[in-house]
């Protein structure tokens, strides 16, 4: 199932929130050879972790992290303004209608579908919000995840070549992206708009404060 979790909610599942860190480790470090630190107890967190931002987790059925990524706000400090304006030609992108998605984490055992999930469940927090477009950084081997699942960004700059290539991607999600996401998902829109209404309710929701 989908969680949605602000950081300083994270202590009332310590199960999940550690296996996620141990998991970024594992993915960024280990995996992809990205320098990124990694603490005593093997898991990995940066600047942006202590900025309340909000995790959209993909939960496993023993309560362990299956995949993750991390939204906040364009109008606060954000990854792409920071450490990526070479990409974008030093445009900052900064609008309360643009959120940026960092930290797309998979498990190595995560359930199949799990990317898929966390996309769809990224369109019902642009929906819920009132969210226009996630910008993120991405490297190349996401280009084939995200047209397997339906949901390719707008790419607005890159650097390198080959497996090295990173780029800055715009998305939005339309009601056909939606569609297109919930099959490649497995997940029927109910049940997806669901588990976001279980965390937020169908009212208003607050929004991740901008450091």
């Amino acid at each position: 199932m989908i969680r949605y979790i602000y950081a300083d909610q994270l202590d009332a599942f310590p199960l999940l929130k550690r296996s996620m860190f141990l998991d970024r480790a594992d993915q960024f470090r280990t995996r992809l050879g990205w320098d990124v630190a990694v603490d005593a107890q093997g898991e990995e967190r940066d600047e942006y972790d202590g900025m309340n931002p909000l995790y959209v987790i993909w939960e496993r059925p023993d309560g362990r992290h299956g995949g993750s990524m991390r939204l906040l706000p364009t109008v606060g400090r954000c990854m792409v303004n920071d450490h990526f304006l070479h990409l974008t030609g030093g445009v900052r992108i900064e609008s309360p209608l643009i959120w940026e998605c960092t930290r797309f984490c998979l498990s190595r055992e995560t359930d199949p579908g799990a990317a898929a999930a966390l996309m769809l469940a990224g369109g019902e927090v642009m929906q819920g919000f009132g969210v226009a477009h996630y910008v993120g950084v991405f490297d190349a081997r996401m280009v084939r995840i995200y047209k397997r699942i339906g949901a390719s960004p707008e790419v607005l700059g890159s650097q390198g070549e080959g497996r090295e290539r990173i780029s800055v991607g715009l998305w939005e999600f339309s009601a056909e992206a939606h569609a297109r996401v919930s099959s490649s998902a497995g997940i029927p829109a109910a049940l997806s708009r669901g588990w976001f209404e279980a965390a937020f309710g169908a009212g208003v929701v607050r929004v991740p404060v901008a450091a």
